[in-house]
């Protein structure tokens, strides 16, 4: 059975409503979420980004199914740090936290003043980071010197089973980079062709686990609403795509984005139509185990709602 799950957006709504919102999303039929770890929003009008770490402990501890989050070792988090945070939310919620590391974004990373490394240089960072974490998990003394450095590192508090370790990558390239140490994979798209690829470059690589995929939808009474909602919240998509991961600010990403009709709905389903999002989001998940749908909007109110009485119905019956 796919899994279809919720994504809760930390750099739009603030900790305590993103709670509530958690928690209505299993109340009306999701079987799981995700959140991002941001430390910045992605523009000035979403406003937001709690610690994801703080917040994800309280929102497993108030629901009952599995949460996990898309996290990038390295340079913010030291991977020892990671192990540690994925280790003791292992042990108190065994079965339910997972968490998907990626190589990050200068948006979020720059702020600890260490150069920003190029492509080659972060997904090398990322390969030791996940065997750091890895061993450590594992109950080993880790010493390591490379894009990131250990020494003499151990995590005293383990749970009896590791959690998932899923790697995140949008690019066929990547996906095939991180195959050969993930548990799974997630990426994140609204073209069925674009990840599609994604995927089968994981599973040509002989990546195994489960394949994951976070999509952005905005459900609105109209579709006028729901493009407006789109272009005021999720304009930032439109940039460039190989200027994305290099952004510092905010506004670097305000100045690059291209917030017409034709990109927005090239990275946003945008309906009024319950039963049409559904159809288009199963084609864009074929293949995937796991769906976390994104809205776009900052309140979740009417889109849970919708997706009680209307839009998981139509999906299950297609998945």
């Amino acid at each position: 059975m796919v899994l279809i799950g919720f994504h809760a957006s930390h750099e739009q709504i603030g900790p305590a409503k993103l709670l509530q919102a958690v928690r209505d999303a299993e109340t009306v039929g999701f079987d799981g979420a995700m959140c991002s770890d941001h430390l910045a929003p992605w523009s000035r009008a979403q406003g937001e980004s709690g610690y994801a770490w703080s917040w994800i402990g309280a929102a497993l501890a108030l629901t009952q199914f599995p949460i996990g989050l898309v996290t990038a070792p390295g340079q913010r988090y030291h991977p020892v740090i990671t192990a540690q945070a994925a280790a003791t939310l292992a042990m108190l919620f065994p079965g339910r936290f997972w968490a998907a590391l990626g190589s990050g974004e200068a948006l979020n990373e720059h702020v600890t003043g260490d150069e920003w490394p190029d492509k080659e240089r972060r997904d090398l960072r990322l390969r030791e980071s996940a065997a750091v974490i890895r061993a450590l998990l594992a109950g080993e003394r880790v010493e390591h010197h490379g894009e990131v450095r250990v020494h003499e590192a151990r995590v005293w508090s383990r749970p009896e089973a590791p959690p998932e370790l899923l790697a995140a990558a949008v690019s066929p390239e990547t996906a095939a980079e991180v195959a050969s140490w993930a548990d799974g994979l997630i990426t994140v798209g609204a073209d069925p062709t674009a990840v599609a690829q994604t995927r089968e470059a994981y599973r040509d690589a002989a990546g195994g686990g489960p394949l994951a995929i976070q999509i952005h939808v905005s459900l609105a009474d109209s579709d006028a609403e729901a493009l407006a909602l789109a272009r005021d919240q999720w304009s930032h998509a439109t940039a460039p795509a190989d200027r994305m991961w290099e952004l510092e600010q905010p506004e670097d990403f305000e100045a690059l984005a291209d917030p017409t009709e034709e990109k927005l709905r090239s990275a946003v389903l945008i309906s009024d139509s319950a039963p049409d999002l559904a159809e288009r989001i199963a084609e864009v998940a074929l293949g995937f185990d796991r769906i976390y749908l994104h809205h776009v909007g900052a309140d979740q109110t009417e889109f849970l709602g919708r997706c009680e009485s209307e839009l998981l119905p139509a999906l299950r019956r297609l998945l």
